[in-house]
């Protein structure tokens, strides 16, 4: 028997099939109209790249629950569709058939084949083991400028409440600026949908969301709900990667965000090269890496690494490309000239890519745990 993977607690980088389920809540009278969008829509879904198939099911109990389910090639084929300009426009007549969704995706691990049938894909091989916490980030950009400004909102509104009903809570908020770049990631404990849903209607949150609307490159309405969709599709940025050491951190850890603009096209071979070096050191007792998420979009890769000790006191191995082999492909896959292959060249790499944080928020029981980050005041 294959053992779990006790380190790596998510990943989308492994190449396994997988499938996605789409629980829906019909409005009442509404479920022809669904029928009708759901046959408009399957045959353009079935011609992008990665889709393998999908069924719509209806409830044989309560006919106001519908489920789409769908199989993909990989994770990754999923996530850059369902963040796409192309996903938001195929789904939307979806949107006025229903009052309410929840979207869970997952790694096949195993199946029962039909005798005779072929497989498609790789089937992900080992379990993994959890800790409980799901971890997203979003991503915009502000008007060159007004940095400042931003950061001094995003910095100072009021925490809301973190606990959002017995199963779910909001566990960290952790915001960093590099350039006119923002980068919100989160930690909930439960459900993912249900804790961002209960941020967005608190009235501190709301307020600081107005306040920076001026801001924003792109114009946003959080008020109208095609607006909302689009903005957090746009900003979606999603975790493809955590590992985590099983040990005791030793103490308080230092969290970094970096920053790493991928050539073109070059995105999944560098969050794939980052996940693997993290796999690497929370191997090594003698590694200041206590854990580690890649979040990647397209050609933007954010690593946000928690370490045992200050930035600059860390081995340069440890936090950048680990020998001149790695150096050398990471290196090719940047999307700019850097030299990683001495001290100096990494250090310059690491003042001009470590983001900025503005602020790191914990829940009080988390706080309470002994392993509060130094940083700015919450």
């Amino acid at each position: 028997m294959t053992p779990p993977v006790e380190k790596v607690s998510q990943s989308a980088l492994d190449g396994s099939r997988t499938r996605v389920v789409l629980l829906l809540e019909v409005e009442d009278g509404a479920e022809q109209r669904l029928l009708e969008a759901y046959d408009q829509m399957c045959h353009r879904v079935a011609a992008v790249p990665g889709h393998i198939s999908d069924q719509l099911c209806q409830s044989i109990e309560n006919p106001s629950q519908w489920l789409i389910t769908s199989e993909w090639e990989s994770a990754l084929t999923f996530l850059a569709w369902v963040d796409s300009p192309a996903h938001l426009e195929m789904v939307e007549p979806l949107h006025g058939c229903v009052r309410d969704t929840r979207s869970l995706r997952f790694g096949v691990l195993r199946e029962t084949r039909v005798r005779g049938g072929a497989r498609t894909g790789d089937l992900q091989t080992t379990p993994r083991i959890g800790d409980g916490v799901v971890r997203h980030a979003i991503t915009f950009t502000v008007k060159p400028g007004s940095e400042a400004k931003v950061a001094e909102i995003l910095a100072g509104y009021t925490s809301p409440q973190a606990r959002v009903d017995d199963t779910t809570s909001l566990r960290r908020t952790s915001l960093f600026m590099h350039g006119n770049r923002v980068v919100r990631a989160v930690e909930v404990r439960g459900e993912l949908v249900k804790a961002l849903r209960h941020v967005a209607v608190q009235p501190e949150v709301r307020a600081v969301e107005e306040a920076i609307n001026p801001y924003l490159e792109v114009d946003r309405d959080l008020s109208d709900p095609h607006s909302a969709r689009e903005f957090f599709a746009r900003a979606a940025l999603p975790a493809v990667h955590h590992v985590a050491a099983r040990r005791d951190p030793g103490g308080p850890l230092r969290r970094h965000a970096l920053f790493y603009p991928a050539k073109d096209g070059c995105g999944q071979a560098l969050a794939r090269l980052l996940a693997r070096q993290d796999e690497s050191a929370s191997d090594d007792p003698a590694s200041p890496v206590a854990g580690s998420t890649v979040f990647l979009r397209e050609d933007l890769v954010v690593r946000l690494v928690d370490l045992r000790v200050p930035l600059e006191e860390a081995p340069l191995a440890a936090v950048a490309a680990a020998g001149p082999h790695k150096a050398g492909m990471f290196s090719r896959l940047l999307d700019e000239s850097v030299n990683l292959t001495d001290e100096q060249g990494i250090k310059r790499f690491l003042a001009d890519h470590d983001m900025r944080m503005v602020t790191d928020r914990r829940a009080p029981e988390d706080e309470a745990a002994g392993h509060r980050q130094p940083g700015p005041p919450h």
